[in-house]
């Protein structure tokens, strides 16, 4: 190593310690956020949203635009915290996945809140509930879950259907999204598809007939946002900010809008419950 004069070594010892408060400083706080940027977001001011493109009502695309209940939820959440919105498509299979590392700020695609998935993500409080449903074709004798076993059943891979069919031994027929169920029931190809209801309904009523909801249970535990684990101080200003559109009434205009006639089970209560909904 050279041999610097005093005053020389004293320039770089200063430098030093500077580059590491540096350093610090970049890397305090939750999810790698620092002054300018708070939330840990990949952007400052923007979250980045992993989505489906292909299941209405609650997330699908429209005139080329990301819409549906979830999404126009998350927007108006998005816009208490003052932040705008940019959404991309992917399956669903990987969106947990791709939340954790951080490709995304949040998923948004109906997702149930189980005790395997919190062992990859967290959640923010639930914003919504949903049933399970049976799809099968018109003319189809299958009229209830109870007589699956033995048939051919779809689900889309990593859902809480595709939990539900596993569990019950039906070694299911599994597809990546939505519309390729939809396509294995018109082509007979399978019997049964276990959807979420809201979904199912939606995608039956425009198989022109072909396809029709035989029954719906209701799922025991809500919906979610998923943010990754280390960001814990997006995940409280999505908390706060989904608390304030249950206030201000949009949450119960977007339930009339897209599930128009649909109930809310007195079991069910959206975000922290600190806030009272009309049911």
């Amino acid at each position: 190593m050279p041999a610097y004069p005093p005053a020389r070594r004293t320039v770089l010892a200063t430098a030093g310690v500077a580059m590491m408060l540096g350093l610090a400083a970049c890397g305090s706080g939750s999810g790698g956020s620092s002054a300018d940027n708070p939330l840990g977001l990949q952007q400052p001011g923007v979250l980045h949203v992993g989505t489906l493109t292909d299941a209405p009502p609650n997330v699908f695309l429209k005139d080329g635009q990301f819409t549906g209940f979830d999404n126009d939820l998350l927007k108006a959440v998005a816009a208490k915290a003052g932040l705008k919105v940019e959404f991309a498509g992917t399956d669903f299979s990987g969106l947990l996945a791709q939340v954790k590392s951080g490709k995304y700020d949040v998923g948004s695609s109906s997702i149930t809140i189980t005790e395997k998935r919190k062992q990859t993500v967290d959640f923010t409080h639930g914003y919504d509930f949903g049933y399970l449903g049976l799809d099968v074709p018109a003319g189809s004798a299958i009229k209830g879950f109870d007589q699956l076993t033995g048939k051919r059943v779809v689900v889309v891979q990593g859902t809480v259907q595709d939990d539900y069919a596993t569990g019950k031994g039906l070694n299911p027929v599994r597809v990546p999204d939505y519309n390729s169920a939809l396509n294995q029931l018109k082509a007979g190809t399978v019997d049964a598809w276990v959807s979420p209801a809201e979904i199912g309904e939606k995608l039956a009523g425009q198989s022109s007939g072909k396809v029709v909801l035989a029954a719906k249970e209701l799922s025991p535990t809500p919906m979610a946002f998923a943010v990754a684990k280390d960001k814990t101080a997006l995940k409280a200003k999505l908390d706060q900010s989904l608390d304030e559109v249950i206030k201000d009434g949009t949450w119960n205009r977007l339930v009339a809008q897209y599930y128009p006639g649909r109930k809310t089970p007195a079991s069910f209560t959206p975000g922290s419950g600190a806030v009272q909904i009309t049911r």
